[in-house]
């Protein structure tokens, strides 16, 4: 095989844009019709592009209050809004607001923490006064009688803050007409928006620098930074190291099994290993930074981090090496400034290293690395498989989530959450479905789901059968 590359580029449109247009728009809560989750990305094995971080299962709204929508119609929906919960894989607890009103909280969606650049927050003026935010409320203060003194309130319960809270943030991290109904909360919501001042992004719990590298057998290969708000972390080998006798070293060559912010590691690799790859993995346990944003392959809504309990995180660098040719090291970060996925490749190698990427070819010489924006639209799903010689393969696969809405518009907004919601001004009665396992609108949502899920199972079917270098 030759050093140019072969890239099997699967794009679609299995996005939201659908189910807004049918089943209209969705407010913060979990949705209530189970079968509606099952309408996930169609590439079920698919990896997400993460840099490392707190890993969590979304449970449910666990402080809330109520709040109305305006919508630009003049129509009005009554929803829940306040603190959602967390568990962390490993051991952990996040409290979380939602920063994607109208998009669906999918029920036991899995989480990652993100940079701000990944999410909308990355195109959103205003993401700094969300962190102040939340800085500046419940539950970061928890003394509610103080509190409630600085927003000039008549006394705050949990839920009152929770949800007075979270109004403000949709203000800004949606541009939502929304009040809160009891008006303590209204009255909390309008002093944070008031007072809230930029801040910026914080970092990230754990993350790797740079997540893949390369080289040739008798280097080390590196350096992999380690950049962490935890005291240390532990390194854990590759699971092979005792066949291929790479090991985790320093600057050194002194073999480590734990490290701290700011340490630089290497892959030391037996000058007559055979050509292959190896994975660093480090974990740590700490308290993740208020303002870290979460969001989900599984098309759940974004999040940000209110609270957190000690955690685990933990990140991973891959390495790579061959004795001659292009050796190539492949990363990826959704990038929602540019509107689609940064490629990072760099060449260590002694070859220059091509590759095309939706028709265009990429040359990057021995030593130069080169990061390649590939342009997604809104809510798309993408799956590139990159394969070069000495066996080399990385697959890329997401679905780019950087709106907060839809552009297909026109629509009304229909809520579900728990508890369910009560529409304004309507006649129904306000029926709990975590209680009752439904509604009047249930068919409807069952109907509509098992149609995203025919055309999901549709493109499964294509995406699999589709061989490398076909067009989408």
């Amino acid at each position: 095989m030759s050093s140019a590359l072969s890239v099997f580029s699967a794009l679609s449109l299995r996005g939201r844009g659908t189910v807004r247009f049918v089943a209209a728009s969705w407010a913060c809560g979990l949705v209530a019709a189970g079968v509606l989750a099952g309408a996930g990305p169609a590439v079920a094995d698919e990896t997400p592009q993460t840099q490392g971080g707190a890993t969590a299962t979304i449970g449910g709204l666990k402080t809330y209050g109520d709040a109305v929508i305006h919508d630009a119609g003049g129509s009005e929906v009554q929803v829940s809004a306040g603190l959602f919960e967390m568990s962390v894989d490993g051991g952990g607890t996040l409290q979380t607001y939602c920063v994607d009103l109208r998009n669906p909280t999918q029920r036991d969606a899995k989480y990652h923490e993100t940079a701000w650049s990944g999410t909308s927050l990355g195109t959103n003026k205003s993401a700094g006064r969300i962190r102040w935010i939340l800085q500046h409320s419940y539950p970061q203060v928890n003394d509610l009688a103080a509190l409630s003194a600085k927003a000039g309130t008549k006394g705050l319960t949990e839920s009152d803050a929770a949800a007075g809270t979270q109004v403000a943030i949709w203000r800004y991290s949606d541009g939502a007409d929304v009040d809160a109904v009891d008006p303590q909360a209204e009255k909390l919501a309008d002093y944070l928006q008031k007072s809230a001042r930029d801040v910026a992004e914080p970092q990230a719990s754990l993350t790797l620098d740079p997540p893949a590298v390369s080289g040739h057998p008798r280097e080390r290969l590196g350096p992999v930074t380690v950049h962490t708000n935890a005291n240390g972390v532990t390194l854990t080998p590759p699971a092979d190291a005792a066949t291929t006798g790479v090991r985790i070293v320093d600057k050194d060559g002194k073999a480590v099994t734990s490290a701290a912010d700011g340490s630089q590691v290497f892959f030391d690799v037996p000058e007559d290993a055979a050509d292959g790859s190896a994975e660093l993995t480090v974990q740590a346990s700490t308290t993740v930074p208020v303002g870290r944003a979460f969001t989900s392959e599984s098309r759940s809504q974004t999040q940000i981090l209110a609270g957190s309990s000690e955690s685990t995180v933990s990140a991973a660098a891959d390495a790579d090496w061959a004795k001659t040719g292009a050796i190539p090291a492949l990363s990826a970060r959704k990038n929602c400034v540019a509107g689609g996925v940064d490629i990072t490749a760099a060449n260590e190698g002694d070859e220059t290293f091509t590759f095309a990427l939706m028709g265009v070819e990429h040359g990057i010489d021995a030593g130069d690395s080169q990061t390649v924006t590939i342009p997604l639209q809104e809510d798309q799903a993408y799956d590139f498989t990159i394969t070069a010689p000495h066996g080399y393969e990385k697959r890329f696969a997401g679905v780019l989530d950087c709106r907060t809405q839809s552009d297909a518009g026109g629509v009304v907004t229909q809520t579900l959450s728990e508890p369910s919601p009560a529409t304004v001004g309507g006649t129904a009665a306000d029926t709990n479905l975590a209680e009752t396992g439904g509604s009047a609108i249930t068919p409807m949502i069952t109907v509509v789901a098992l149609g995203l899920v025919g055309i999901g199972a549709t493109a499964l079917i294509l995406l699999r059968d589709r061989k490398p270098g076909q067009q989408g």
